[in-house]
């Protein structure tokens, strides 16, 4: 095993992970070190990688960072309640990556869903994670998802028994606290056949700090069940947020991702999902609002594999000031994967001239009766929709600020939480100066 990282930085952010206890479990001790020597062969992407060639990391690299330690009390109720989501049944709260009972409301397995620590479900729920935890996620080519799962101690788990019918969302919180440190927050979400249930994942900082946050969340979906995944990002606007999401979706069910993106000075999201037996289906929608210098990239895969599988996507950016925006949306058909239907739609919205959007949606399709369709457009506000408003006695600025709300929230409205979505409709109307 290599002892020694290839890369300088990844040395400096694998500092303690060799001191990590050792669990009771020989199987997540061998995933972990599989990790950590994964992590010690790869190098930090640059922009000389395909996937990589709109997102340059050099201002990340150049971090000294430090690992974050739990920081106890520096958190309170008082603190959390303006992020709690009160419909919520459930309620996880992270602290700089680690757990925080104090703020934390758990549930058993009783309610339909038992959601805890990872530390509290594997002393009786091994069996249950064993096949998935640190499996769904690959981290051969993927420095960063190497890295979460070389620093795994803890995590958000989200075990929904079969045939359960959660009327209560789930909320994983994790709240930043601590300048110059890197974070390894850490979901695994196992929804049996036949049941359904809400996961709101959010990110959240309690100051403007430099922080590092390397998330990965596992989602495993088995037959006929239906899962909603809500991801908000509203990281401290110095932050870098680097996050990926695997799920894996089984014959007949449903898979409903809706990300929203607001935080962070750089942020990257890979979305991947895998379409493994017939008939499963997956939803996506996404939105980036970034202004500043902000930069902002999405990169989602959804991988047909069997046939009569279902897939639509959509995926908005309103981008302001300097900031960048990037999609890279890739859609495969595998061969066998008949009667596949699945579309795709980039729409991107540039409210100045220094605003820059890379859009690249993608399909590869391998089978031969199939219904696939993806789209993009990049542009400025419709000229006829603000002369109509004008000529309904609205100011120019508020006939565009108007519409750049409208662009926005038609992708928060779809979120069946209300107030997730009041809180988001604040935010945006804040932000396009339409509450003005």
């Amino acid at each position: 095993m290599s002892t020694t990282a290839v890369h300088p930085y990844i040395e400096s952010l694998l500092t303690g992970t060799r001191e990590l206890a050792t669990t009771p479990h020989p199987w997540l001790n061998e995933r972990r070190g599989a990790a950590l020597e994964r992590a010690n062969a790869l190098s930090v992407p640059t922009t000389r990688d395909e996937d990589w060639r709109f997102t340059d990391l050099t201002q990340l690299t150049r971090l000294q960072l430090r690992p974050a330690n739990p920081s106890r009390g520096a958190v309170s109720a008082e603190t959390v309640q303006p992020c709690v989501v009160p419909e919520a049944g459930a309620r996880l709260v992270f602290v700089d990556g680690h757990f925080a009972p104090e703020l934390s409301v758990e549930s058993e397995a009783a309610s339909g869903a038992r959601v805890t620590s990872l530390t509290a479900a594997l002393k009786t729920e091994a069996q249950r994670l064993e096949p998935y935890l640190a499996r769904i996620a690959s981290v051969d080519g993927n420095v960063f998802a190497a890295l979460n799962t070389a620093h795994l101690r803890d995590a958000a788990v989200v075990l929904i028994g079969k045939g359960a019918a959660c009327a209560k969302p789930v909320h994983l919180l994790f709240i930043a606290t601590q300048a110059d440190t890197a974070q390894y927050p850490r979901c695994i979400v196992l929804a049996e056949a036949q049941c359904e249930c809400t996961v709101i994942e959010e990110y959240v900082a309690l100051s403007e700090d430099v922080y590092f946050t390397n998330a990965l969340t596992e989602v495993n979906v088995a037959s006929e069940a239906r899962l909603r995944h809500i991801k908000l990002q509203r990281e401290s606007g110095r932050a870098f947020h680097i996050a990926s999401c695997t799920a894996a979706i089984a014959k007949d069910a449903t898979y409903v991702s809706q990300t929203i993106t607001l935080g962070a000075r750089l942020s990257r999201y890979e979305l991947n999902i895998g379409l493994n037996a017939e008939g499963a289906n997956a939803e996506i929608d996404g939105l980036a609002l970034i202004s500043n210098r902000q930069l902002a990239d999405t990169h989602t895969l959804i991988d047909h594999a069997k046939p009569n599988g279902r897939s639509a996507q959509l995926h908005k950016t309103i981008v302001d000031g300097a900031a960048h925006a990037v999609f890279n949306g890739k859609i495969l058909v595998r061969p066998g994967a008949q009667l596949t239907d699945s579309a795709q739609e980039s729409r991107n919205l540039l409210l100045s001239d220094k605003a820059t959007v890379d859009t690249k949606p993608q399909l590869e399709i391998f089978a031969d009766d199939v219904k696939c369709a993806h789209g993009a457009t990049v542009g400025q506000l419709d000229a006829e929709q603000l002369f109509y408003l004008r000529s309904r006695g609205l100011p120019e600025r508020a006939a565009r600020n108007l519409l750049t709300y409208a662009f926005g929230a038609s992708v928060i409205e779809r979120i069946p939480v209300p107030s997730v979505v009041g809180r988001l409709e604040r935010t945006v109307m804040a932000q396009t100066g339409a509450a003005a």
